[in-house]
């Protein structure tokens, strides 16, 4: 069995708990720490979760609202902790020890019931990556923090049975929007933020059959809303509106079975 749980998404901080297995034989990857740590402990704990229960860590970059509390939480567990080495080269002051693993685009890390495969994106990060995760059986994608979805990040998405995927800001809301110029040019930049309508048309690109759940994550507070994400997305998807997801900044998601 396949499932996640957000944590939370968006500026203020993201984090999600991929699960494989059951029984025993569960393995538990946590994908990004961008909270602090007694605030991740207690996320845990709503999603009825101990620390200990983590068995891995993945942090797709080295930005503050991804990498969060990462070292302090790996090595209080002494916990494997994968990131790319431009993201590693990036974090120069923070030492992982003995945790830390290297991540490569493509490259399959194998976590006994559960198999990761990142790949890299377009973001202004040195070495940004995001995953598509299995049990062997069903096909998770998680996509956020990049700014267009290029042909590579489409082939890695194909055939997923449930997607969390960015729906950063409204084009519209952004520009017209209280930010300055240049931060208007960095989100809305091809190595910004996916916007509601390009992440409406990559989940038309990988829309298939099997494709069930559906979320829209990374929402700005400021340039987006919920209705509109949900709007893009079940316009590209055929579906109704309330058959699309929203990761929540500060609740997350419940338990989604893929």
């Amino acid at each position: 069995m396949l499932r996640f749980r957000n944590l939370g998404s968006g500026s203020t901080g993201n984090a999600t708990v991929v699960e494989a297995g059951s029984g025993a034989q569960v393995r538990r990857l946590l994908v990004d720490c961008g909270l602090g740590i007694r605030e991740l402990d207690r996320r845990l704990a709503l999603a009825d979760l101990l620390p200990g229960q983590i068995d891995a860590i993945f942090i797709t970059h080295e930005h503050a609202d991804h990498i969060g509390c990462a070292r302090s939480f790996a090595l209080r567990g002494q916990l494997p902790v994968w990131m790319s080495a431009g993201t590693h080269a990036a974090l120069s002051m923070q030492e992982f020890g003995d945790c830390l693993r290297l991540a490569r685009d493509g490259v399959a890390i194998d976590l006994g019931e559960l198999l990761v495969t990142p790949f890299t994106v377009p973001h202004d990060a040195r070495e940004p990556l995001q995953l598509r995760c299995s049990d062997g059986a069903r096909q998770l994608g998680i996509l956020t923090d990049l700014g267009h979805a290029s042909s590579h990040v489409a082939a890695h998405l194909q055939r997923c049975d449930a997607l969390l995927l960015e729906c950063n800001h409204d084009a519209d809301m952004l520009a017209n929007g209280s930010y300055p110029a240049f931060l208007k040019q960095r989100v809305g930049g091809q190595h910004g933020h996916l916007s509601n309508d390009a992440a409406a048309a990559l989940a038309a690109m990988i829309n298939h059959a099997r494709l069930g759940q559906v979320f829209a994550a990374h929402l700005s507070q400021q340039n987006n809303r919920p209705d509109l994400a949900r709007a893009a997305l079940a316009q590209a998807l055929g579906r109704a509106r309330h058959e699309i997801g929203i990761a929540d900044p500060v609740h997350g998601t419940d338990w989604v079975d893929v």
